[in-house]
C-alpha cells in the first residue's frame, strides 16, 4: 500500500502541487506567494516598469473605490455586486463601493508598479482588501490622479503565465483601428459596459468582460453559446452574435 501511494504521490505535477500549496496558503492567510519564483517576480517587475511603455486597456472597465482605502482605486469588470475579491467571515463578498467612472476599451495606461503579496507586502496591506494576491498599478484615464489597482489571480506558477494573464486586460497594441471598424452604437455599448443585441462576441467580452463560464451547444449547425456572469447576467449568442441577454434588471 505505501508502494502505491509513493508511486501515486510521484505523478503530481509540480504545477498541481503548487497549485494545492496556493491554494491552502491563501486559505490560512500564510504570509506567502508561493507560485511564481523569486528571479521570475524581479524580472517582471523591472520588464514591467522599467520603460513605462504605453499599454492600452483590452476590456471596459468600472473604477470604484478601493475597498475603504482613499489612496487607491480598483479596477474591475463586474459591477461592485459581483466583485468577490475580499469576503467576509460569512462568506459573503464584500462590495468595494459604487462605480466611480468607466473606463472604456482602449484607453491608454501605464504599469507604474507591480506588486506581489511577499511577506513584508502582506505586513503593510489592509486586511480589508485582497492582499493576498498581486496588485498591478496602472496611471492613466483617472482625473484625480489616485493609481488604479489591477487584481489578478492567485494561480499563477510562471513568469510566463503572469504574462499571459496580464495580456487578457493589457494590449501593447492601440485598439482604435479594431473599435472603428464597429457601428456607433456597438462602440458606445463597449464604452459604457452594455450588451446589445447582434453584437459580436468579441465585442461582449470588451463591454462585460470574460464570463465566469460558457456553455456551448451545436443545434442545426449553429453554434450556440450561453455565457454566465456571476448569479444574474447572461448573455446567449449564435454563431458568435448575441440574440439575447439578462441582466438582472429591467431591460429596454
Amino acid at each position: 500500500m505505501k508502494l502505491s501511494f509513493l508511486a501515486r504521490s510521484r505523478c503530481f505535477s509540480r504545477k498541481a502541487l503548487a497549485r494545492l500549496l496556493c491554494g491552502a496558503l491563501l486559505s490560512t492567510g500564510c504570509a506567502s506567494y508561493p507560485t511564481v519564483p523569486q528571479e521570475d517576480r524581479a524580472n517582471l517587475v523591472r520588464e514591467l516598469t522599467s520603460k513605462r511603455r504605453d499599454k492600452f486597456l483590452r476590456l471596459s472597465f468600472y473604477v470604484m473605490p478601493f475597498f475603504g482605502d482613499p489612496s487607491k482605486k480598483l479596477l474591475a469588470t463586474a459591477p461592485p455586486e459581483e466583485v468577490s475579491l475580499v469576503k467576509q467571515p460569512s462568506g459573503e463578498p464584500v462590495n468595494p463601493g459604487p462605480v466611480e467612472t468607466i473606463l472604456p476599451a482602449g484607453t491608454r495606461v501605464q504599469i507604474t508598479k507591480v506588486e506581489f503579496p511577499t511577506s513584508v507586502v502582506l505586513s503593510e496591506r489592509s486586511l480589508n482588501t485582497p492582499r493576498a494576491l498581486p496588485w498591478i498599478y496602472l496611471r492613466g484615464g483617472n482625473r484625480d490622479g489616485a493609481p488604479l489597482i489591477l487584481v489578478l489571480k492567485a494561480d499563477i506558477l510562471s513568469q510566463e503565465e503572469f504574462v499571459a494573464e496580464l495580456e487578457r486586460y493589457l494590449s501593447d497594441a492601440d485598439l482604435t483601428p479594431l473599435l472603428s471598424s464597429w457601428s456607433d452604437v456597438v462602440q458606445l455599448a463597449v464604452r459604457t459596459k452594455t450588451a446589445i443585441i447582434d453584437m459580436s462576441g468579441e465585442a461582449l467580452e470588451m463591454a462585460w468582460g470574460y464570463p465566469d463560464r460558457k456553455e456551448i451547444s451545436f443545434v442545426d449547425s449553429v453554434r450556440n453559446e450561453e455565457w454566465i456572469y456571476g448569479k444574474r447576467r447572461k448573455a446567449y449568442l449564435a454563431d458568435g452574435r448575441v440574440v439575447q441577454r439578462e441582466t438582472g434588471k429591467e431591460e429596454p
